[in-house]
């Protein structure tokens, strides 16, 4: 095994685990800890490791340096306790968040590559969590049927000198803009930087599904770390490790009847969007995809949590905007029960469906598309669009892509009639600049999750035995949504440190999970390849604050006796009211660094606009002075969608490649 953690930074490593858990009995040893961490930074693609590697050093010579050793483990708590845990410079914040990754070595820990070979697994048995195969209920097959075939694939040895069209990205707008195209009788060649990871592939083992399937292993984050940012690599894209929400861009009964439709803003932007062809989009993509509402018994505990308190809340608050508000079950693209290929509610969504149900692009769309003899190329980065000579108009002509291999080799692929790109906001957006496009990447929107967690009265189920999202509200300006994690993810997202998250996770199964979602809207842009967002105390943070006020009202009216603020100091909050909550969190909020910040929707950055000197896209999502490159992912969205993405970037692909003509016939 490759082992990317220095001497040094292991033992620092090995060092601030036996602190952080000082005082509570660990089943593992902290060495062992260390080399599972090992073991799954050697799996990942890129420099995190390197980034973490340096941080831990960092936090060597903060502890004393050579002092750092002779220090004992509760010596060393003290010291964590008062310099990174309660501290509010910048850098020593971020050191803090070195907890997360000690806390995902200890409740990440696998023996072995099955589930039965962790039917006794130590930690999972001290936080009394039992894996989805071992639960009382009936055995969950895989559903295999839809899976994408060796054919589907074409190697390294094997890349074709020319394709009549390429697609750069097998996500939700590249798989999408896959399917209409190829629908039209084109012949297609889609690449994709991350790998191929079949169900076959895929297990419970979080730590080696988190390092495999995301950008940086899941440690990407903004450029100054206040915002992790999850994103798939991987054939797929993030359709693979995501929860198959549909929530539209367009106005409807599920977004609260006194918010701005998204689509309405991208027009008045000057996107000049065709509504009702746009409409049409999101109905095709739902009958392709046969999406449906969630069944209540899919979220027993949390979704059902969720909506409980808050139909308590508008009760016994009597707000008019609130009482408007839909809390409802999340429409979903699971399935197809008709089949036997539903959704088996296991909660392992974020780190991939090992059932194969998870009617994702490689189960539907990529299966489409290359069911009419077009290929994927995997495991291959395009890092340049080449041009041909200008047209008549001066317009340029893509005339083909330059891709580097793993082994550091590059190939030349021509492009017969087109290029589409579809790799994210960020890549794409790399993508663009690398290739002489010029302002992309400004103008960056996200969607914010921040975590809360409540501990419930003593009880004998087990809130995380469901499906992981289920419900949701919509407020408007921000979603509360419920949500459950397994061991290793909901160890990293507990707030609370030393003893005190020791005994929240050994209350693992009394503990119900929402979350906040809150849009940031075209603040951000990319500065040498990495998102650049600073959240502004008076704006997104004020609404911060007032969402997890919302929610932790909602978490007591439905009898939580504490719940865990995402703050990195880690206090507890006690049954109190909204009103207090506030006050609470605007006492305790004054920057992004005290707060736990993710998100999975970055979009925006190329923006559709009908006047080039406003946006990258025109309407019909081709780059502005170009006959033949078009970008059919989130990046093209005008302003903040303020719900979950997926949707609207495969109705906006669909939209531009199914409905119009990019490619003539």
């Amino acid at each position: 095994m490759r082992k990317r953690l220095s001497p040094l930074a292991a033992h620092t490593l090995r060092k601030f685990t036996e602190a952080m858990f000082h005082g509570v009995e660990m089943k593992i040893s902290a060495k062992q800890v260390v080399d599972n961490i090992q073991k799954q930074f050697a799996i990942f693609a890129g420099g995190k490791p390197e980034e973490i590697n340096l941080a831990l050093q960092a936090l060597w010579l903060l502890a004393g340096g050579p002092l750092f050793s002779a220090r004992s483990p509760g010596e060393l708590q003290e010291f964590l306790d008062e310099h990174l845990r309660n501290s509010h410079v910048d850098v020593v914040q971020d050191l803090a968040r070195l907890r997360g990754i000690v806390y995902a070595g200890y409740y990440g820990h696998w023996i072995g590559s099955t589930e039965d070979e962790n039917r006794d697994n130590p930690v999972l048995e001290q936080i009394g969590f039992t894996l989805p195969g071992h639960r009382a209920r009936a055995p969950i097959n895989r559903f295999v049927a839809r899976e994408l075939t060796h054919e589907a694939f074409i190697g390294h040895d094997a890349i074709p000198d020319s394709a009549e069209i390429i697609i750069i990205g097998s996500g939700a707008g590249g798989a999408t803009a896959a399917a209409a195209l190829s629908a039209k009788g084109h012949k297609l060649l889609i690449i994709e930087a991350g790998p191929h990871k079949p169900a076959s592939q895929i297990t419970h083992q979080e730590a080696r599904m988190t390092a495999s399937l995301y950008v940086d292993g899941g440690l990407q984050t903004s450029k100054d770390k206040d915002i992790i940012l999850f994103q798939g690599r991987v054939v797929g894209g993030s359709t693979i490790i995501n929860n198959g929400i549909f929530l539209s861009a367009l106005k409807g009964e599920h977004l609260h009847p006194d918010a701005a439709e998204p689509c309405d803003e991208w027009n008045l932007l000057g996107a000049d969007i065709d509504k009702v062809k746009f409409a049409q989009a999101f109905e095709d993509i739902g009958i392709a995809l046969k999406i449906n509402r969630v069944e209540t018994f899919r979220g027993k505990h949390n979704g059902v949590h969720l909506l409980a308190g808050w139909h308590k809340h508008v009760l016994a608050s009597g707000n008019v905007h609130d009482a408007k508000a839909p809390a409802r079950a999340f429409v979903k693209n699971f399935g197809p029960d008709e089949l036997n290929g539903g959704c088996a509610f296991c909660g392992y969504c974020n780190t991939g469906c090992p059932y194969g149900r998870h009617n994702a692009m490689p189960q539907s769309f990529l299966r489409e598309a290359t069911g009419r003899g077009n290929k994927i190329l995997a495991d291959a980065s395009v890092t340049q669009i080449l041009w041909g000579s200008p047209d008549a108009n001066g317009k340029r002509v893509a005339k083909g892509v330059q891709i580097v291999l793993p082994n550091g080799k590059t190939r030349v692929v021509a492009a017969e009639k087109g290029i589409v790109i579809a790799c994210g906001t960020m890549a794409s957006s790399h993508l663009l600049d690398a290739s002489g496009i010029h302002d992309t990447g400004s103008g960056i929107s996200l969607n914010i999750a921040s975590p809360v967690p409540a501990l419930m009265p003593a009880n004998d189920v087990n809130a995380w035995d469901e499906d992981q999202m289920s419900t949701y509200v919509d407020q408007g300006e921000y979603l509360l949504e419920s949500h459950f994690q397994p061991p290793m993810s909901m160890a990293t997202l507990m707030p609370g440190w030393f003893a005190e998250h020791h005994r929240r996770m050994r209350n693992y199964g009394r503990i119900v999970s929402a979350g906040i979602l809150f849009p940031v809207d075209r603040i951000g842009w990319l500065n040498g390849g990495k998102l650049q967002m600073k959240l502004r105390p008076d704006v997104e943070l004020q609404l911060a604050r007032r969402a997890l006020a919302k929610l932790c009202a909602v978490h007591f009216a439905n009898g939580a006796i504490e719940v865990y603020p995402p703050l990195m100091t880690g206090e507890t909050l006690l049954p109190c009211t909204e009103a207090e909550a506030l006050a609470f969190f605007e006492e305790r909020i004054k920057e992004p660094d005290d707060m736990v910040l993710s998100s999975s929707h970055p979009h925006g950055g190329n923006a559709i606009n009908a006047d080039p000197d406003k946006g990258i896209v025109d309407p019909h999502l081709r780059v502005h002075g170009t006959t033949n490159l078009f970008v059919t992912d989130a990046s093209v969205f005008p302003s903040n969608m303020r719900v979950n993405a997926q949707y609207s970037t495969m109705a906006i692909a669909h939209y531009a490649m199914a409905m119009h003509q990019p490619f003539g016939l």
